[in-house]
């Protein structure tokens, strides 16, 4: 009996360990950087430890379930499964957001497409203020919209079921108002005609680059979220573009997250579609990244 005991000790092993094991796996695929990075977020998660705690408390045994959890998302990593879909969140804009294979993962470049469409819609004199995001996929844009504009009434719309289900459960967990809908914006009309502020970030990538996307993405992102239907990378621009002329009050915004590489196209599309002002805006890394029209 004490053989047996003493091997199930020796068994268990210390954070440091586990960290170890972790980058030494991760670090080939990843690069060093980004395979601690990984790391971090994994044991913080399933260890419900802060960064500093995870330092300090480095040599402390790991429990066996909590061992065998983290060996389950280290196969899953090893897979190049997003760390997000591993954890079942994502954070963005100081909010932690449910995520799974339904959805998109939200990026950082999306955070400063949202603090632009805070910012416009505080010039904005209305005492309420209209919102409706297009494609909406977890639900990110509208809800941090609506925690930044209390005045704000946010509507937003995807065509997935699934992912609508996401972002209802995001809706609801973050105690925010967004209603949600589904719709087709390639099919179906707007449901509604005097809104404040449109904006989408839609799928932008044409199916021929398919090819130049890493297995991350390319093998677990939702595809529906991520390819325009056919080669026409710019078909979602062109119709959301014509039916918010429709949608927006005078003078209402439209606001597009972009392919770096389309900028110029979409600021061309919007400007022969009528919109005044159209503004091209890069990103932190010296992308172009947004785009914006006034009715």
């Amino acid at each position: 009996m004490h053989g047996l005991t003493v091997s199930f000790i020796f068994d268990i092993m210390t954070i440091s360990e586990i960290q170890k094991d972790f980058w030494d796996a991760l670090s080939p695929l990843y690069g060093d950087r980004e395979a601690k990075s990984i790391t971090k977020m994994v044991l913080e998660k399933e260890l419900e430890l802060s960064s500093t705690k995870l330092s300090f408390e480095r040599f402390r045994l790991v429990t066996q379930p909590q061992q065998q959890n983290l060996q389950v998302m280290l196969k899953r990593l090893i897979k190049h499964e997003p760390v997000q879909y591993v954890l079942g969140e994502a954070y963005f804009f100081g909010l932690w957001f449910k995520v799974n294979e339904h959805v998109l993962i939200p990026r950082p470049e999306t955070e400063e497409l949202v603090e632009w469409a805070v910012a416009l819609a505080r010039e904005n004199k209305n005492e309420t203020l209209h919102i409706l995001d297009i494609g909406t996929g977890t639900g990110c844009i509208p809800i941090t919209l609506s925690k930044s504009l209390p005045m704000a009434h946010v509507e937003a719309c995807d065509i997935s079921e699934n992912a609508l289900v996401v972002a209802n459960e995001n809706n609801e967990r973050l105690k925010t108002e967004v209603r949600f809908f589904k719709l087709d914006i390639l099919n179906d009309p707007l449901p509604g005609n005097s809104y404040d502020l449109v904006v989408s970030n839609p799928p932008y990538i044409a199916q021929s680059e398919k090819e130049s996307l890493a297995p991350n993405v390319l093998n677990f992102e939702p595809h529906l979220a991520l390819f325009a239907p056919g080669d026409d990378a710019l078909i979602f621009y062109k119709t959301i573009a014509q039916k918010a002329r429709a949608a927006l009050n005078p003078n209402g915004i439209l606001l597009f997250e972009i392919h770096a590489n389309k900028g110029p196209e979409v600021v061309a599309l919007l400007t022969e579609l009528g919109y005044r002002h159209v503004e091209i805006r890069k990103d932190i890394n010296g992308n172009n990244r947004m785009v914006k029209g006034i009715k």
